[in-house]
């Protein structure tokens, strides 16, 4: 009987950035597209900077400002990757606005990328969302094809 008065909520994650919504399986990297990080989906960019998902604390900055990670209050844990192989740019074309520990709401900005810059220099643009502790939870990627920052629905999480 409670069980049916506090129902499940699903965690909804929103695009990060504007763009093409793409499967995990079209990326041009085995990590991301045999899903060895976590189930998720990514945005090929088109415009605008990075930006909270979904509201949670920062966990973790790459070094190199091509990674961000964040952790919600259900422990749902999403890292966005940004672009391929833009580890070789050592933080060139980012610029980190937020810092480890931080609280962030749906829609704050975490990350100014220089697009233009990353397309030269790096593999790709693609930006892989991926909940990196999906083998503890149900992911249902929403299929959309343009993702709009802050108000397309990419996934919905709930715990196992």
């Amino acid at each position: 009987m409670l069980s049916k008065l506090f129902k499940k909520r699903n965690l909804e994650i929103f695009a990060p950035v504007n763009g093409e919504i793409i499967s995990l399986d079209q990326v041009p990297d085995p990590v991301f597209s045999q899903k060895m990080m976590g189930e998720g989906v990514a945005i090929m960019p088109t415009n605008g900077h990075i930006h909270a998902p979904v509201d949670g604390t920062v966990v973790l900055i790459s070094d190199t400002k091509h990674a961000i990670a964040l952790r919600t209050t259900d422990g749902t844990e999403l890292l966005i990757h940004i672009g391929l192989e833009t580890v070789s740019l050592q933080g060139k074309g980012f610029k980190v606005l937020v810092e480890t520990g931080d609280q962030v709401s749906l829609g704050q900005s975490l990350i100014e990328v220089d697009w233009v810059y990353i397309g030269e220099h790096a593999k790709s643009i693609i930006t892989p969302i991926i909940i990196t502790n999906s083998s503890d939870k149900n992911v249902q990627c929403v299929h959309a094809n343009d993702g709009i920052m802050g108000k397309t629905l990419l996934m919905t999480v709930s715990n196992k």
